[in-house]
């Protein structure tokens, strides 16, 4: 069974409702529709009847029984407005700022909806860059009590692939964090091995790229992810990990053999971490396009299920990313319980 097929079977276990906030999108519509069919979360467009409906009618999606919220109409309004405000005071947010955001901009509404415990997750992106998807998400969503930051993973699923777990490869950061320090690669890393545990149920086995084997090389950037290793072995011991790895000392047996021997990883890793925001995104979409992998994005770090898609994303990897923010919000509520 593949990597979605086994999330797909998860979110049906215990449905959740999703937030869909760009009913613009005929992406959106389309994938709603198809995880309504499919039985895996309850998404809710955000948008008019007209204008919902009307898209479902054109592109001949079945959404009976989707849930469709104006949010210039909801009677929920002044309740998120006052959460927001309070959320923002510090910034100089009042009452009235908050009540004009929210019924002007879906996705903060969407994003209030997650916040208020009114729904269970948001999935958007499709077409919102990253920084307009991610700004009001950290801002009010906020990361999780452990994490001091939040950061964007990838999960490959590779078609006739012997590396990683099978042809299933997590990468970060792949769209969020800048330049790291070594103290937020550490963490990168940590969260994406949670990630990496939580969704395949395998052992993470984590590497620290660089241009770099085990010294081969000597440069600032080299020191960076030394000392990210070096961190994160001490703060997270119970994590299989190593660096700084070339690519090819990561995944391929011969080869970490030969560069790293003795490493718990070379060779095998199946989580990459980047050392940059230039490598992480460049390498996402080089595995994406080159290897033909399905790709699903989603967010770490953060006290709530919100994810950001690519652009460029297709319907079925934007219905996976539902499924996955699905799953993502059964296990929050049962780590509260």
């Amino acid at each position: 069974m593949s990597f979605i097929e086994t999330i797909k079977q998860r979110a049906r276990s215990d449905v959740k409702t999703i937030v869909l906030p760009e009913s613009e999108d005929d992406r959106t519509i389309l994938a709603a529709a198809k995880v309504l069919a499919e039985g895996t979360a309850a998404p809710i467009i955000i948008g008019t009847e007209e204008e919902v409906m009307g898209a479902a009618a054109r592109l001949g999606a079945d959404l009976t029984g989707v849930q469709i919220l104006d949010h210039t109409k909801s009677t929920e309004i002044d309740k998120y407005a006052s959460l927001l405000a309070e959320i923002r005071a510090k910034k100089g947010m009042t009452f009235d700022m908050a009540k004009e955001l929210i019924t002007s901009d879906k996705l903060t509404f969407g994003i209030m909806m997650v916040k208020s415990g009114d729904a269970d997750g948001l999935v958007s992106g499709a077409c919102h860059t990253s920084a307009d998807m991610l700004r009001p998400a950290l801002q009010i969503i906020k990361t999780a009590p452990e994490r001091k930051i939040a950061s964007i993973a990838f999960m490959f699923d590779i078609p006739d692939c012997e590396f990683g777990e099978d042809g299933i490869i997590l990468c970060a950061d792949c769209a969020l964090m800048q330049d790291p320090n070594p103290e937020e690669l550490a963490e990168i890393g940590a969260e994406s091995a949670a990630s990496f545990e939580a969704l395949i149920g395998k052992k993470a086995k984590v590497a620290f790229l660089c241009h770099s084997t085990k010294g081969s090389a000597n440069h600032p950037f080299v020191d960076k992810v030394v000392e990210a290793v070096k961190i994160a072995k001490e703060k997270y011991p119970d994590i299989m990990l190593d660096g700084e790895l070339q690519l090819d000392a990561a995944i391929i047996p011969e080869i970490g053999a030969s560069k790293a021997p003795g490493s718990p990883v070379a060779g095998q890793a199946n989580v990459l971490i980047f050392p940059n925001l230039e490598a992480g995104n460049i390498g996402y979409k080089l595995i994406q396009r080159i290897g033909k992998a399905e790709a699903y994005s989603f967010l770490q770090g953060l006290a709530a299920p919100v994810n950001d898609l690519s652009r460029g994303c297709s319907v079925d990897e934007l219905a996976g990313v539902i499924c996955i923010t699905a799953v993502q919000a059964q296990q929050m509520a049962s780590s509260k319980q």
